[in-house]
């Protein structure tokens, strides 16, 4: 039986990776942590009864993981907090999954470096669902052939999100950067703006969209357009929890769905 450790379990994500944690057969929730509900139960707040594990204080990260003998913590927080946090749980020798957007190359970097040193696995992906992950295989394949076509990325997500362009949006256009050799990359545009061979990006927020992302491929008289619409925040809670089964048969190194999902 795999425990496993849920940051932010009071939250929209955080509940929906507990449910599905209580619905595998493989393994159970350890332990969970807040910033606040401390000493309620994790099970409250997924809605599947009571679970007997507490809410704990996130300040307590480290011992609380080596008392429930956690292995492997799934945190889809933010980035304020997974720079702190990871580096503890990698110490710990705790397993990482890291759902986490809006992480700056710096901070990447003191994560990576700490899942390293502490010898552990992790998977790190801005998107655990399978759909979009099959996405970004299809337009790695679509540049190939498209490479003379404007490519604009337009992301649409509720208006509670954060980070713009969304993490999906980026990965999107560095798969594409990537087949077609390095592209520069436009933020929107305002005023007096010529279109050159750049990748647009442009980001809405706006109600409680869980999470489109489009890529435009547009040529002389006609265009591409590749699109992933996610209904339900669920389908990243299950990605995650079967990338938290997979991790803990790995060797030691950092991971992406690309290679949980054998893509």
């Amino acid at each position: 039986m795999i425990n496993v450790a849920v940051l932010g379990a009071c939250g929209r994500m955080g509940s929906l990776i507990v449910e599905n944690i209580t619905n595998s057969t493989d393994m159970q929730l350890a332990a969970a942590f807040d910033i606040n509900n401390f000493g309620r139960d994790a099970g409250e707040f997924a809605h599947v009864g009571n679970l007997g594990v507490k809410i704990s204080d996130v300040k307590d990260l480290e011992s609380v993981l080596k008392e429930s003998k956690a292995n492997v913590l799934i945190d889809f927080t933010a980035a304020g907090a997974t720079i702190v946090n990871a580096p503890v749980a990698a110490r710990a020798g705790v397993n990482l999954i890291i759902g986490t957007t809006g992480l700056t190359a710096e901070q990447r970097a003191v994560i990576d470096e700490a899942i390293q040193e502490g010898q552990v696995s992790a998977v790190i992906s801005p998107n655990y669902s399978v759909g979009v992950n099959v996405f970004f295989k299809i337009i790695r394949e679509a540049a190939r052939y498209l490479a003379d076509y404007d490519i604009e990325i337009i992301e649409a997500h509720h208006n509670q999100k954060k980070d713009a362009p969304s993490g999906t949006a980026l990965r999107a256009a560095d798969i594409i950067s990537e087949a077609l050799g390095g592209k520069e990359y436009v933020y929107g545009r305002e005023g007096i703006a010529p279109r050159g061979k750049e990748i647009g990006i442009h980001g809405v927020r706006a109600g409680d969209i869980t999470g489109d992302h489009t890529v435009l491929f547009a040529g002389n008289s006609e265009r591409i357009e590749i699109k992933h619409m996610a209904h339900s925040r669920q389908i990243f809670a299950k990605g995650a929890v079967l990338a938290a089964e997979w991790v803990c048969r790995q060797e030691p190194g950092i991971y992406s769905m690309n290679d949980v999902l054998g893509l």
